[in-house]
């Protein structure tokens, strides 16, 4: 956008996309402040004069309807194109919109050239569309994706968010036994699914220990309770209520 034929580089760190730019300047900007239940648009022309500003709800409708009244060749640019965004990003590109992206810091940067202070949903978009005229070097594009890769993007994201809630889950557990038992937490492997299913079944050293249960966890589970002082009763029942969670 900044130049005939330049190219736009994505940010995007898992897939390495270089955006072709359009050609000519476009008829209007739409910059939106993008929330989770709401965006605030700001739509200006290539002279910079506000043509509308107001809040628009994160639905298919009201987007469809915004954009549906935006001048043609209006470029559409996003603060966050992921997530509370990428709804807006669909549903411009099937508008037949162009879409790019402002990084944060490039519109925190930008925000301090503009008249005002206060931290306003208003006041960022239309910072976000302004900047987007102005200093179209700013933008980064926003890669188009198949069906495919998408779905695979997302299952990754899940994996990694479930990796880390297990990794929080285990360290959580390790903290617990050790500040009861440090014995007990040595022996744990909590990669042993037998060693899962006699701490969710009966808790800490104590709980494992009366619970007469059998075999070579057990048994160790008992020696490191034999080896170490009780806490108090309260104490002993506290730790088997958050072991066995």
């Amino acid at each position: 956008m900044s130049a005939e034929g330049e190219a736009i580089r994505s940010n995007d760190y898992r897939k390495d996309t270089t955006v072709k730019a359009p050609s000519t300047r476009p008829a209007a900007v739409l910059g939106l402040d993008v929330g989770k239940s709401s965006h605030w648009a700001c739509l200006i022309d290539r002279d910079g004069e506000v043509l509308a500003s107001a809040p628009v709800r994160n639905r298919e409708a009201e987007l469809d309807a915004l954009f549906a009244s935006a001048p043609a060749g209006t470029l559409v640019v996003v603060d966050q194109f992921r997530n509370i965004g990428s709804l807006a990003v669909r549903r411009a590109r099937a508008a037949g919109l162009g879409v790019a992206h402002l990084p944060g810091l490039a519109a925190s940067r930008a925000a301090g050239l503009f008249a005002g202070e206060a931290k306003t949903d208003e006041r960022d978009a239309a910072v976000i569309a302004r900047t987007a005229l102005g200093v179209p070097d700013s933008l980064s594009g926003v890669p188009g994706r198949g069906e495919a890769l998408e779905a695979a993007r997302a299952l990754s994201s899940q994996r990694d968010h479930v990796v880390a809630c297990a990794t929080r889950d285990k360290n959580r557990l390790r903290a617990v036994l050790l500040e009861s038992c440090p014995a007990l937490e040595a022996a744990v492997d909590l990669s042993d699914r037998r060693w899962l299913e006699l701490l969710a079944g009966f808790g800490g050293a104590w709980g494992i220990a009366r619970s007469g249960a059998e075999g070579p966890r057990a048994e160790a589970a008992g020696e490191a309770a034999a080896a170490s002082t009780a806490p108090p009763p309260a104490l002993v029942e506290a730790e088997n209520r958050q072991v066995r969670c």
